[in-house]
């Protein structure tokens, strides 16, 4: 048995039990919980009414006698009883089924929130164990660089919700310098192809979010909407600028990678490649994959206002109206994105051709 097979022996082995340990937690982890958490052990249908608004828009709405079982704390073991009420959209409330798993809420006497850890951890390993599949050795540090990416965004985050006198676009720019870092290190290695993917990303992130800043200024943010914010006790300016950061560092990345990669690949084939012929292969490599990049960036941040413009549409708000409020500000940090993606194209390229011209002055 080769060392190589035994490598990969272990690590299916570690996978695994890693899975098996972490689902047996997520079903036995009560105890970890300061909140109480119930299991349903009956569900009783009592009431139902039809609902019919002034849009004739049509729902019900169902009352439960709900019997459940206290999972943890000093009362561990106890029954007792609940009402609970759904919609049939569910849109706030849940049906509670037999076996269902729920914290109690603050008043003690009626029905919190899901308790859904078992099944996101599931998902979350399907995704590993896909990703595992797929991608073998880089897969695994996609994972490792997943992990920590998220542990440097809650980190971040947390900064600034303890210390709100820091800016959060300072926080967010230096996040995403260790996001860049270490995401592409992780996947490419260290190499020239790899310094030219950081150095085209954080240029081409950073200059998006200066061209946004400029266009917002001259236009006095007219026609940008922040009334999703008006909950935030905080600049919604900053906080839409620090998401404009964020959000669009992954679309940039793999821009630059994929370009970056592309370039040396061609270079490494032939290292004699004129220049103008490397120019020419890397505008179109960078025409082929800009358009849907930002189609991607488009749809990522549009699709989460659906149910917003569901919402709004069913009550019979006008087009326009519905569209400013709901859309706005995404439609914003898309265009910023795609600013990002474009500037990435030239950026990334010239700085390939930086890195080979010195590769061929050696040769």
């Amino acid at each position: 048995m080769n060392k190589g097979f035994q490598k990969k022996y272990l690590l299916y082995l570690l996978v695994f039990f890693g899975f098996i340990g972490s689902m047996v937690f997520v079903y036995h982890n009560h105890d970890f919980y300061e909140r109480t958490i119930l299991k349903v052990t009956e569900t009783i249908e009592t009431d139902r009414i039809e609902i019919t608004d002034n849009y004739e828009n049509k729902d019900y709405l169902v009352t439960q006698k709900i019997t459940a079982v206290i999972q943890n704390g000093e009362d561990k073991g106890k029954t007792i009883e609940l009402e609970n009420q759904y919609s049939g959209s569910q849109a706030t409330h849940f049906q509670l089924k037999e076996g269902t798993e729920f914290f109690l809420a603050k008043d003690g006497s009626s029905v919190g929130d899901i308790k859904r850890d078992k099944y996101l951890v599931l998902v979350a390993w399907l995704f590993i164990i896909i990703l595992l599949l797929v991608g073998k050795k880089q897969g695994a540090l996609s994972v490792v660089s997943l992990a920590v990416n998220a542990v440097i965004l809650s980190v971040a985050l947390d900064i600034y919700i303890r210390n709100s006198d820091n800016s959060l676009l300072i926080i967010c720019g230096i996040s995403i310098i260790l996001f860049t870092v270490l995401s592409l290190i992780m996947a490419s290695g260290l190499n020239e192809k790899t310094y030219t993917a950081i150095i085209a990303t954080l240029l081409s992130t950073f200059a998006s979010l200066l061209i946004a800043y400029v266009a917002l200024l001259v236009t006095k943010e007219q026609g940008i909407r922040y009334e999703e914010m008006a909950f935030l006790t905080r600049n919604p300016q900053i906080i839409f600028m620090g998401g404009l950061l964020i959000g669009s560092l992954g679309a940039v990345m793999d821009v630059a990678i994929t370009m970056s990669s592309s370039i040396f690949e061609l270079f490494e084939k032939n290292n004699e490649i004129r220049l103008s012929i490397l120019k020419k292969s890397g505008l179109e490599i960078g025409k082929d994959i800009m358009g849907t990049m930002t189609n991607i960036l488009f749809f990522a941040y549009v699709s989460g206002t659906i149910p917003a413009l569901l919402l709004y549409f069913k009550n019979a708000s006008p087009l326009g109206f519905t569209l400013s409020m709901n859309l706005s500000v995404e439609l914003a940090r898309a265009l910023a994105g795609g600013i990002g993606i474009v500037l990435t194209i030239p950026i990334t390229l010239y700085i390939s051709i930086f890195f080979i011209k010195r590769k061929q002055a050696k040769l």
